[in-house]
């Protein structure tokens, strides 16, 4: 259909069918018109006059039609984020209502990565106790990988940690970038000096954190041969950082864990500021979920300070 001008329209939200934007997402999701009417076991051209209905409604082409789908135009990519928002506050409402009519009971089960420092999150803990003082919060600490595969398997609903891919069936909120230095103890003849080439501490003991290891860091540890002499091994940020300080051996630590330690003198950064291994760290949750109350609370309570921060 033609381009039209966007309509400002004040009746819109009376007028437009609710509905046609649920078909609307459905399209978009399923990636075509035939697989959105399979999907949902219609016609196919009641879904196609349904989006018609739509865009006439918009003043504006939502869709293009392509050789293996559908392909959204810039008003289809606005329409997308506005009908995923209010999706997402329609879900919301049982949630919210039970928390305003009622004290909520229940557990919150949450997986994290080791030494994980961040104000957003330990500000929701706080603000999301004083709403709900009877919902018990659990947290249980793990290598990154058991954080995804925990929350795969429906063990735990949130999770906080890396990924070095996409899972299909999580949803990823970055949370924050986090950076790694590699760390020396007092007592190390490095200590006090910057390194300038990485292969020169091939024959050094490290200290390895396993599975626990960020795929940054084992790349950067494979490409200079570090770590071929493993003096160390903790599976737990805290026990590495534990080992590293009484010196037995060099090690990769996130940063924000170590601030007092260098701060006080017991490690020693190694690497110069613009070398540092970065990455991010997600708010992590499942992405067909069926959560109860006290769960989804708390990850909106997480989610707005994420979001307020930007």
């Amino acid at each position: 259909m033609p381009e039209q001008s966007a309509l400002t329209d004040k009746k819109f939200a009376s007028r437009v069918d609710w509905n046609l934007m649920r078909t609307f997402v459905d399209i978009v999701r399923a990636g075509g018109i035939g697989a959105a009417a399979r999907q949902l076991n219609k016609q196919q051209p009641s879904i196609s006059a349904a989006l018609k209905r739509l865009e006439e409604h918009v003043g504006a082409t939502l869709l293009h039609r392509t050789a293996t789908g559908v392909e959204m135009t810039a008003a289809g990519k606005a329409m997308m984020a506005l009908c995923e928002d209010m999706l997402e506050s329609a879900r919301l409402v049982p949630h919210q209502i039970a928390q305003a009519t009622k004290r909520v009971e229940g557990i919150v089960r949450i997986q994290i990565v080791s030494a994980l420092v961040s104000v957003e999150f330990d500000e929701a803990i706080a603000s999301f106790h004083r709403r709900n003082p009877d919902i018990h919060i659990e947290i249980r600490v793990s290598p990154w990988r058991q954080v995804l595969d925990a929350l795969e398997r429906g063990e735990v609903e949130i999770g906080v940690g890396y990924d070095g891919d996409v899972r299909g069936s999580l949803t990823y909120e970055p949370l924050f970038c986090e950076r790694q230095q590699l760390y020396c103890a007092r007592s190390h003849p490095l200590f006090g000096h910057r390194v300038n080439r990485l292969n020169e501490l091939k024959d050094e003991g490290f200290v390895l954190t396993g599975e626990d290891e960020i795929e940054t860091i084992t790349h950067l540890r494979r490409r200079y041969r570090l770590g071929t002499r493993v003096s160390g091994l903790a599976e737990d940020i805290n026990e590495a950082r534990r080992l590293i300080v009484q010196g037995v051996g060099l090690g990769f630590l996130p940063i924000p864990a170590v601030e007092d330690d260098v701060a006080k003198g017991r490690l020693w950064p190694l690497l110069h500021t613009e070398t540092e291994p970065t990455y991010d760290i997600y708010l992590l949750a499942r992405a067909e979920p069926s959560r109860d109350t006290a769960t989804q609370l708390f990850l909106d309570e997480v989610m707005r300070r994420i979001r307020a921060k930007r």
